[in-house]
């Protein structure tokens, strides 16, 4: 089956690792509905790409913004066949130093996004009989967090939830819904949030003693989107370079 001319929804598009999957999956030839909350950057990446593409601002977290913009979306571009939640915020605060708004937010963003985006895009899914969701969650989920925060890490373990639950009720429909847990990626996201030296003791201790690339998560992406990838589903790839053997 030929995925080219199918259409995808991508968050976090402004982001390092969101537009490294925006440019692989429009190498495949998949129409893009981008979105960010920075309105410049959905647009710079649009202005990149040689496919038909919809930008739409919005906070994942407000789901009267998500319901009304993807509405809009689909009424204006058509149906999302593949969502790919990327879109996530990080805190690097432990459990005595996290006071409630910011526990609130980062599970806003990082986990309620998803789940209202999954809601408006699997409808559509099951109608057609094929479908695909991809999460991009963090090695955070099982470490406990060695540098990110509890709220981070707790949202990201929800997002793994997440992803195995909808991924049984969807099944039997042709839609597939896997996560992907990277441990560190060249991002700034990643970067901005530790010292020199932590990212020397953090590349140290991985076995292949680099951070991973923007691309590489985007490749796995675009292997869970593809056709070939039919018979996996419910599951979490770990991108962490050898950290942790399971």
């Amino acid at each position: 089956m030929n995925i080219k001319g199918k259409t995808a929804l991508v968050t976090g598009v402004a982001g390092a690792i969101g537009g490294a999957i925006c440019r692989f999956l429009a190498e495949d030839g998949l129409r893009l509905i981008l979105v960010d909350v920075d309105q410049d950057g959905i647009q710079k990446i649009a202005d990149e790409l040689d496919v038909e593409t919809y930008v739409l601002a919005l906070d994942v977290s407000n789901y009267e913004a998500v319901a009304a913009g993807c509405n809009k979306a689909f009424a204006e571009f058509g149906q999302a066949d593949v969502l790919v939640n990327v879109a996530g915020i990080l805190s690097n605060n432990k459990l005595l130093q996290t006071d409630a708004a910011e526990w609130k937010r980062i599970h806003e963003v990082n986990l309620d996004g998803p789940f209202y985006l999954s809601q408006m895009t699997v409808p559509h899914m099951k109608e057609q009989g094929w479908g695909r969701i991809v999460n991009i969650c963090s090695y955070a989920w099982k470490s406990g967090g060695m540098t990110s925060g509890t709220a981070y890490s707790s949202s990201k373990a929800g997002m793994v939830g997440l992803t195995f639950t909808v991924a049984k009720e969807v099944a039997e429909f042709g839609v597939t819904v896997n996560g992907i847990a990277p441990a560190y990626v060249m991002s700034p996201m990643v970067t901005e949030q530790l010292s020199e030296e932590q990212r020397q003791e953090r590349m140290a201790a991985i076995p292949v003693r680099r951070f991973s690339e923007p691309d590489e998560v985007a490749h796995a992406v675009r292997f869970l989107v593809s056709p070939l990838s039919a018979f996996i589903t419910g599951e979490i790839i770990d991108m962490n370079g050898g950290f942790q053997f399971d």
